[in-house]
């Protein structure tokens, strides 16, 4: 922990009565680097604190109105300055004192007169300590908000279809090894759901499962994002930063839509699951992380394989145990608990009560394709019951809307790829929506994807608007 790596941005309050004390820390320490605030009072002291959010302060004890010892427990009695570290400067030098100061909640003791020498080594020691503790809690506070991106909305997996179930015995069959799963599905299938899934039934799942959207990144940052970087390592890396692997060390990684990653991105992905190593950007030194792989894509990897834009020998790497994620319209003996669940949910955010579905509504629901999926659904599902009045989910007219092309046979795509089943569904959805992207009804949402990451794979498909 270098004294010198903490200095130049670190701010000092300084509080004592005596100018002449004043002025020779300030000289003292702006002569190592350290900016300074001064007050010459208590009160004066817990104002300028409140304000300048320094790094250290350093406190006099016997001052005129409130001492050092009062002004110790008011600095540690608020939210806004608890965390400050207070180091206390008397010419007291009885153990009684001492015992008071840390009573009081101060984290050291310097005995008038000091030496400069010994005064910067523990300026330097405790504001280096304290940023090594915010380090900790700040990644603690991103894990915790990567894991709750996961578990929000912590949806079962419902159903009993013949095709769910195969999905779920193959899960928990990988669910207890520590092998590479490759989840492959159409947009909106549950993807997600079953990679929690086996997060939750592995020797991992005490552990984060962190979730990295590749298609939502942009492309100068996917490595910082899955790496992390170093302070300085390119404009606007202020500090130190670590990655998704870091964070997820012991538990499960998921790369969302790992067909969209940059082929440089891939081959520094293939290191890490080769040789679990990685280096952070504009690092040096190897780390090393315990991390467990589950990708999900809409993507068919093969084909992008064939065509260049991924790399086989990753694509090797993570389809070490495939799971294929059925459509909606392969499963429609789940459609009808899935309206019901998903009606129950609607129902409990909008502040309505639930006491029945139309059989028409259910009818209309099972007959109907959902290019989008469950994600469709439950988006249809909510505007139905913002619709419906009374306490019977019954907009069926919603259904109306639906284009004859919607409705399909998927017997006739049997022979299609999945991104020409892809480009297909969103072409139908964009004309559904008379290709608004945007909104309440815009296809983004039906689709259950963001504004921006539809645009993306509209470019990647070639989708453009018909006249």
């Amino acid at each position: 922990m270098a004294i010198e790596s903490v200095n130049a941005a670190a701010t000092v309050l300084i509080v004592d009565d005596e100018p002449l004390n004043v002025d020779l820390l300030e000289q003292e320490l702006g002569a190592a680097g350290y900016r300074t605030v001064s007050a010459t009072n208590g009160e004066e002291a817990l104002a300028a604190a409140a304000k300048s959010q320094p790094d250290l302060i350093l406190l006099d004890v016997m001052m005129d109105g409130i001492d050092g010892y009062e002004v110790c427990k008011r600095l540690k009695a608020s939210e806004a300055t608890r965390a400050i570290p207070v180091v206390f400067l008397t010419a007291l030098a009885e153990t009684f004192e001492k015992v008071r100061a840390f009573g009081a909640g101060a984290v050291d003791y310097l005995t008038k007169p000091f030496e400069t020498e010994e005064l910067l080594a523990r300026v330097g020691v405790h504001i280096a300590l304290r940023r090594e503790i915010e380090a900790h809690r700040k990644a603690d506070a991103t894990i915790h908000c990567l894991v709750e991106e996961i578990r929000s909305d912590r949806d079962a997996i419902v159903g009993d279809s013949p095709a769910l179930r195969r999905v779920l015995a193959l899960a928990a069959q990988v669910a207890p090894t520590d092998s590479t799963v490759l989840i492959q599905g159409e947009t909106g299938t549950g993807k997600e759901l079953v990679a929690r899934a086996i997060h939750d039934r592995s020797p991992r799942r005490e552990r984060p499962l962190v979730r990295i959207n590749c298609a939502a990144l942009p492309r100068d940052l996917v490595e910082s994002e899955l790496f992390g970087h170093e302070k300085g390592a390119f404009t606007g890396a202020v500090q130190q930063r670590r990655g998704r692997f870091e964070l997820a060390d012991g538990g499960t990684l998921l790369l969302d839509e790992v067909g969209e990653l940059p082929l440089e991105a891939q081959a520094k992905l293939l290191r890490v699951l080769q040789e679990h190593e990685f280096e952070r950007v504009g690092g040096a030194r190897s780390l090393r992380a315990d991390v467990r792989v589950i990708a999900a894509t809409n993507r068919d990897l093969q084909a992008q394989v064939a065509a260049g834009g991924f790399r086989s020998d990753l694509y090797y790497r993570l389809n070490v145990f495939p799971i294929a994620m059925p459509p909606l319209r392969e499963r429609r003996d789940d459609i009808p608990r899935l309206v019901q669940h998903f009606a129950a949910k609607a129902a409990r955010k909008l502040g309505k009560t639930l006491e029945g579905i139309a059989p028409a509504f259910i009818e209309q629901a099972s007959a109907y394709d959902w290019p989008g999926n469950i994600r469709e659904l439950e988006n249809l599902i909510e505007r139905a019951m913002i619709m419906s009045d009374g306490t019977r989910l019954d907009a069926i007219e919603l259904f109306s809307k639906a284009s004859p092309s919607d409705k399909a046979s998927p017997a006739a795509q049997a022979d299609a790829t999945l991104e020409e089943i892809e480009r297909a569904h969103i072409r139908r959805v964009l004309e559904r929506t008379r290709w608004a992207i945007e909104g309440e009804r815009g296809a983004a949402r039906l689709l259950g994807l963001n504004p921006s990451t539809l645009r993306g794979r509209l470019r990647k498909l070639g989708i453009r608007k018909t006249s």
